[in-house]
């Protein structure tokens, strides 16, 4: 059995008087893919940002890799391994495919202010290094051909795989993703499925957010299913798009 890499216990999170989260608990095990599927204000969203240090969580505990990540930054969390995405698409327009991709590098990078102000051998080997892997993550989400465009320029769907690639290039061992396929259509949606089920294969752990049950039950090895901030159902992904409650609610479907 895969090892355990995130174990959430009594997370809870309040925006005032309002509890967003309230008491939510699960684990994610290596090299799986988990769903969180519900609502919009389901909670979805908010227990991600307190996993990556977005919004502080009034209770609970947060555990990745046996170590508990207690009141770790956005930055820290990143640095630890757990990397995430947004609803709302996060790129640089202006800049390149090619530079946004480099710019998920800066978390491996490890340059001293000598080595930038005399360009050092160490700082033209890493350069190498880092434009190879961002070839590499650019050929990887199918977007070979379009590092010299600039991340505005692209179609909406590809500047979505393009913010997937910057968050690979920060080396993750735990991939956030918060709704994917939003806006999407049919083609662009499955040509994301494709890249997630590629991610897994090459041993990243996925926690998926998605308002589109039918693909987060498809992609998912096990799901759970939040409603007002709490967890209502939970299983396999297999057995969750049998049970009735979740084909009324969520797959579009009736019994």
């Amino acid at each position: 059995m895969n090892r355990e890499i995130l174990k959430i216990d009594h997370l809870t999170v309040r925006f005032g008087g309002l509890v967003a989260v309230n008491d939510v608990g699960f684990s994610i095990f290596k090299d799986e893919i988990v769903s969180l599927i519900g609502p919009n204000g389901a909670g979805k969203t908010t227990t991600f940002n307190a996993i990556t240090g977005f919004v502080k969580r009034a209770s609970g505990s947060i555990d990745f890799e046996g170590e508990e990540l207690k009141s770790s930054k956005p930055h820290e969390v990143a640095e630890r391994g757990i990397v995430r995405t947004f609803q709302i698409t996060s790129l640089f327009p202006n800049l390149s495919a090619l530079a946004n991709i480099r710019t998920g590098h800066h978390l491996q990078e490890r340059e001293t202010l000598l080595d930038a102000i005399f360009n050092t051998k160490r700082r033209q080997r890493m350069e190498k290094i880092t434009l190879a892997k961002a070839h590499e993550i650019l050929g990887f989400t199918s977007l070979g051909d379009k590092g010299e465009v600039s991340g505005g320029n692209l179609p909406y769907g590809e500047q979505r795989l393009l913010e997937i690639g910057i968050a690979l290039a920060a080396n993750p061992r735990l991939l956030l993703l918060d709704e994917p396929s939003a806006g999407l259509n049919d083609t662009e949606t499955q040509r994301m499925k494709e890249l997630i089920k590629k991610i897994r294969d090459q041993g990243i752990t996925i926690l998926l957010v998605e308002q589109n049950a039918n693909m987060a039950l498809e992609l998912a090895d096990y799901a759970y299913v939040m409603e007002t901030g709490t967890i209502v159902l939970k299983g396999p992904s297999s057995e969750l798009k049998k049970d009735e409650k979740v084909i009324k609610a969520y797959l579009g479907g009736l019994v």
